[in-house]
């Protein structure tokens, strides 16, 4: 076999942080592999990908020094942020720019650009798109499609399906693995289970960023499970092996007979510039429900949850704890909001500081906002990075500290957007089961979601959403049973 990237005694440190992700890592890849990365959440996945490609520390200023570094000649790097790469404003005009630079002759870049849309599934009336205007998923497709535009001998893909449907995820992954066939992919992932059939190689790092395990896939899952289980990363069979520990399977139906309503829509609809991008007949939330918006990628679920924190215009009646919105002064002393990319919400210069700051802001007293910032990090698995720049932490934790910043308060109601993407499966459960006590104690959870196991495991009522609209209200059970083989890829 032919090794195509290597590293020999790397060694990297992240600036402002005292210890080493890596310490004399040592790795080599041979032509051809299929190799999946795992590690829970901050052991270096990410970081060694961009090593790997030389994004380290050629494009991205890192200090590492290493005995020996091979870099492939032709290589794809797909973000976990699709917005991280993108160079131009439009559709076509991102994927003309990769053809450009293979000097494509502009007469048949039409067809091109098409053809890498079709293999992701993106459609569009017309191709001159703002990207800004697209959904998560829809901006994670576009990314794939121009990485695939290269055609490059390597792949390294960070999460590519950490955003998608269920629909979308099994799309993308048997694009992926028709054109990777005769190609060297390495791949970071946490929704294992659409590539397990895919990769022969599995390499395996523990929280520290050491090799715990290096070797064929079966091989690794069978002889280390227990590590796995330990660290608390993702491996088949995960939730099932979670929930036989758990003593509830089912989680409560809620009594909403003469209960408060906490949320109440009606004839509500929500624009986008001019144009109305949701609309909502009726829906009902109320205390200690735990409903999980489901709907393809674009079909309007994150426009939903940004309408309800007043940040698009609305029309319509949008009641909370039975008052009108507009009369709310401050609307998120009863509302919080994670949003979908973290970043977005970030305002402070260390993690401890975005935790602490809407408790300053509500004037409580120091000590007590000493004591309630020290149990979230705990809480998040933060501790060790309460000094840290929110931009300088991994995307599982950057997710973890805009968790922890919107429910330090506890408000009555909480709207989170795909709040576990990227998060390794201890960290899951953790933010689960932290959201499961506030539900027990009466908030009102709305979240949008992929994943069906947290609909069968937490949820208590479904809203499907569908080209704009919200169809229909189910209980959870009921959804799971009737939607269940639909939902699931």
């Amino acid at each position: 076999m032919t090794t195509i990237a290597s590293m020999t005694n790397m060694r990297l440190k992240f600036p402002g942080v005292d210890s080493l992700l890596f310490e004399d890592f040592s790795l080599s890849i041979d032509r051809g592999e299929k190799v999946l990365i795992l590690g829970p959440s901050g052991s270096g996945k990410s970081t060694l990908l961009q090593v790997l490609t030389g994004l380290i520390p050629h494009a991205v200023e890192v200090p590492m020094k290493a005995d020996a570094l091979t870099i492939p000649e032709s290589w794809g790097f797909l973000f976990q942020d699709p917005d991280a790469q993108f160079c131009m404003p439009y559709v076509d005009e991102e994927i003309a720019f990769v053809l450009e630079n293979l000097q494509i002759p502009r007469e048949i870049m039409d067809h091109y650009i098409d053809h890498y849309l079709q293999q992701v599934g993106l459609k569009f009336d017309d191709t001159h798109t703002k990207i800004q205007t697209l959904s998560g998923g829809m901006k994670q497709r576009l990314a794939i499609a121009s990485v695939l535009a290269l055609e490059p001998e390597v792949l390294c893909l960070d999460e590519p399906t950490a955003m998608l449907d269920p629909e979308g995820t099994r799309l993308v992954w048997d694009t992926i693995k028709n054109v990777g066939e005769d190609k060297t992919v390495v791949i970071v992932e946490h929704k294992i289970e659409q590539v397990v059939d895919f990769i022969d190689r599995v390499i395996l790092l523990d929280e520290n960023g050491a090799i715990i395990a290096d070797g064929p896939k079966q091989q690794v899952f069978d002889q280390h499970k227990h590590v796995l289980i330990e660290q608390g990363i993702w491996y088949p069979g995960v939730w099932e092996d979670y929930m036989q520990d758990k003593s509830r399977h089912i989680p409560p139906s809620v009594n909403t007979e003469d209960a408060k309503l906490a949320v109440h829509l009606s004839d509500f609809s929500a624009f986008r510039g001019k144009v109305k991008a949701l609309q909502v007949k009726e829906a009902r939330a109320y205390p200690g429900e735990w409903i999980t918006i489901l709907g393809e990628n674009g079909a309007g679920k994150s426009t939903l949850l940004l309408a309800m924190m007043n940040l698009l215009k609305t029309t319509g009646t949008y009641k909370v704890l039975e008052q009108d919105y507009k009369r709310i002064k401050h609307l998120a002393e009863y509302v919080s909001f994670v949003f979908q990319n973290p970043e977005f919400q970030f305002v402070t210069n260390s993690v401890y500081e975005e935790i602490a700051f809407s408790l300053h802001l509500a004037k409580w007293e120091q000590d007590k906002i000493t004591r309630r910032v020290n149990q979230m990090l705990k809480m998040h698995h933060l501790e060790e990075h309460q000094h840290t720049h929110p931009y300088q932490l991994s995307m599982g934790q950057k997710r973890r500290l805009s968790v922890a910043a919107s429910i330090v308060k506890e408000q009555p109601i909480i709207l989170l957007d795909e709040p576990t993407f990227g998060q390794d499966a201890k960290n899951t459960f953790a933010i689960l089961e932290q959201l499961e006590q506030l539900r027990a104690q009466g908030t009102t959870i709305i979240m949008v979601t992929h994943d069906i196991n947290i609909v069968k495991n937490f949820a208590t009522k479904v809203w499907r959403v569908e080209y704009g609209e919200l169809v229909k209200e189910f209980p959870a059970p009921i959804f799971v049973e009737t939607f269940q083989p639909a939902v699931i890829s």
